[in-house]
């Protein structure tokens, strides 16, 4: 199988979708230690480097996963977005915009067939043309495609989440050339888009805090009524099968497939306050103090946040509310609306489990963009 490096790999929804779509990742490179773990959960033959990218050259990474230069045709990642961020201070000269250069700098060095670069919208504002053009100037022999935007819900996934793909290919016998029309041929019919009612579909939907919640690795049992579910086979095939032969904690799977069971329904202490406030919301409607809206079920899910991290006080971002419930949504509910397998193991805490699903590429709309990508090669 091909195979593929993913730079600020985070959890991994870029590398789920890499995977899904016939590549091997080879390695994977995160400087978040909680992400990493993750990651090396649910990816366990990839070699995980976790390091400060800025001290790695493209040799290092492969000398580290010990991969030949000709055995890998693409670098794929998401680098961080939070200096382009609109919900950000949109600071120019926040340092880790230069991690976006940083990307573009190791396939210059690499040279791979292709590449793939995935960041929030507020990268395309003009302020920001500077950062962009000095790294497209260091791949001038690259065919880069114009930007993509992509609305997570047109690709399958039950969330409006937009994000920008930055696509481009060395033009070489390896690969045929491709534009931005094959990459929206991905976009699913109508059948297969998938609502909040769809994707939560088979999880216990009655979670309800108590005492007995002492530990955070709260499993449930998926279920589903009868084989007609409301889900497209495209999005039930996605939560439920569809496992790549070298991804997955095979003894999560075991269980999973064994009893259905499945983590991270973890729920919320919410005061009587609370719930009472929650209870008056109609569909889309904002709670005024925690600023949280209930999510419409015939509707998609706004894009989930992560929060701010350590350095920022780890603050919890604002979690939608259950559309039946008066609580917010758990982190496998969570997982479920970013497109995340049920057979992804995911962290053991609310707070890790939010802030990596938030920074995370949705698997499905990466496996699409990867699929396009995959059949253009010539191998």
């Amino acid at each position: 199988m091909p195979t593929v490096i993913d730079l600020f790999s985070g959890a991994g929804g870029l590398s789920l979708g890499a995977s899904r779509a016939g590549f091997t990742v080879g390695a994977a490179v995160e400087i978040d230690e909680h992400a990493m773990k993750t990651h090396r959960c649910n990816f366990p033959y990839t070699v995980h480097i976790q390091k400060d990218i800025t001290t790695l050259t493209g040799a290092d990474i492969l000398n580290q996963a010990n991969i030949n230069h000709d055995d890998f045709l693409g670098i794929i990642g998401g680098p961080p977005c939070q200096g382009f961020s609109s919900i950000g201070h949109g600071d120019i000269n926040d340092p880790r915009n230069q991690l976006f250069i940083k990307f573009f700098d190791i396939v210059s060095e690499l040279q791979p067939v292709f590449f793939v670069a995935e960041n929030v919208p507020g990268i395309m504002k003009d302020k920001y043309n500077p950062i962009k053009e000095d790294a497209f100037n260091r791949i001038p022999n690259y065919v880069i495609l114009p930007p993509l935007s992509i609305n997570a819900s047109e690709y399958g996934a039950p969330t409006t989440r937009t994000r920008v793909f930055f696509i481009g290919f060395r033009e070489c016998d390896l690969i045929h050339p491709f534009s931005i029309t094959d990459i929206e041929a991905q976009k699913v019919e109508v059948s297969k888009k998938t609502t909040v009612r769809q994707a939560l579909e088979g999880l216990q939907e009655d979670i309800r805090y108590t005492s007995t919640f002492k530990s955070s690795k709260a499993l449930s049992r998926s279920y589903y009524s009868s084989n007609n579910h409301l889900q497209s086979d495209f999005f039930y095939e996605r939560v439920t099968s569809r496992i790549p032969a070298t991804v997955g904690n095979k003894e999560y799977i075991r269980e999973y497939k064994t009893h259905h069971f499945v983590d991270g329904c973890i729920p919320t202490n919410h005061s009587k306050a609370v719930k009472k406030r929650y209870s008056k919301l109609k569909y889309n409607e904002q709670d005024k103090v925690s600023k949280s809206k209930r999510l419409d079920p015939d509707g998609y899910c706004p894009t989930l946040r992560a929060g701010t991290g350590p350095e920022k006080g780890s603050y919890q971002a604002v979690r939608p509310i259950h559309y039946k419930y008066n609580r917010v949504i758990t982190p496998r509910e969570a997982a479920r609306l970013q497109g995340f397998p049920d057979w992804f193991k995911l962290p053991e805490t609310i707070w890790h489990s939010f802030r990596q699903i938030g920074n995370s590429v949705s698997p499905i709309v990466a496996e699409q963009v990867l699929s396009a990508i995959y059949q253009k090669l010539t191998l």
